[in-house]
Formats: C-alpha cells, structure tokens, sequence
C-alpha cells in the first residue's frame, strides 16, 4: 500500500505536482490548480496539528467503515470537505507549491512516536493509516487535474 512515509511515494507525489500549472483544468469538480494546492498544503497543516478542523460525528469514526475508507473503497468525487481546508486564498503559483513540498516532506517524515492529530472524520489514526490516508488524498486531487 502506498504512502506518504516511503519515500518513493513522496517523491512520486512530488513529480506529479511538478507537472501541474496554474492553469491546468481540473476533470471534474470546482477546484483550480491553485485552489487545490493550498487545499493539500492545509490538509497536510491538519495532520501535522497545526491547522484544527471542527471535528464531525459520523460512522466513519468507527471499524471497520474507517479501514474501509482509509484502505479500500476508492474516494468520492465530489466528497465535502472540512470548512477549514477551503479557506485560504492562493498566493504565487510557486510559493504554494513550494509550500505544499515542503509540508509532504514534513509530514512524511514524521514518525509512530510523534504526536499526531485527531482527524475531523475518521477520529483516531495510527500513523500508518494518517501515511496511507495522506496518500491516497494527495493522489485523488492529482488525478482531478490528469496528473
């Protein structure tokens, strides 16, 4: 299973957004290229804890629909999303790509015995599943735009 905490898969991700514009076009849903960036970069401030989203009481807290959606089920299009993670405005284009580098390299190189947030939908994780959760995230909006 791929994740943020292999450095090949970070750098997979990496590649990736290297190959997006300020321009690219998504294929579905509302985001630009830049929207987006910022909405990785703050998810990643989440998993970090620097960045507190309102916690939601669903059953995706609980097992076995939390591994469900973590490990297996592919992710939505057009899936809400915490207020917070759409909040901030896009500044230059390689400013906030830097910044989103920046913060997938942080938060994959955390470790089992950092401290590690609650996640406003799933509750509880163990740094695998924020490594895996991450990635599949981050792959999910670079598939948006084709990349």
């Amino acid at each position: 299973m791929k994740t943020i905490h292999a450095a090949a898969d970070r750098r997979s991700i990496v590649e990736r957004i290297g190959r997006l514009q300020p321009d690219s076009r998504a294929q579905w849903g509302k985001f630009t290229a830049p929207r987006m960036v910022v909405h990785l970069t703050d998810a990643l401030r989440m998993a970090t804890g620097e960045l507190a989203c309102k916690p939601k009481q669903t059953p995706l807290r609980f097992a076995p629909l939390k591994q469900l959606a973590i490990y297996v089920l592919p992710f939505p299009k057009g899936l809400p999303t915490a207020p917070e993670l759409l909040e901030r405005v896009p500044s230059a284009w390689k400013g906030e790509v830097n910044a989103l580098e920046g913060m997938l390299d942080r938060v994959g190189k955390r470790t089992a015995t950092d401290a590690w947030p609650l996640h406003p939908v799933f509750g509880t994780l163990s740094p695998r599943a924020w490594g895996v959760l991450v990635y599949r995230h981050c792959d999910h909006h670079l598939r948006q735009f084709g990349v």
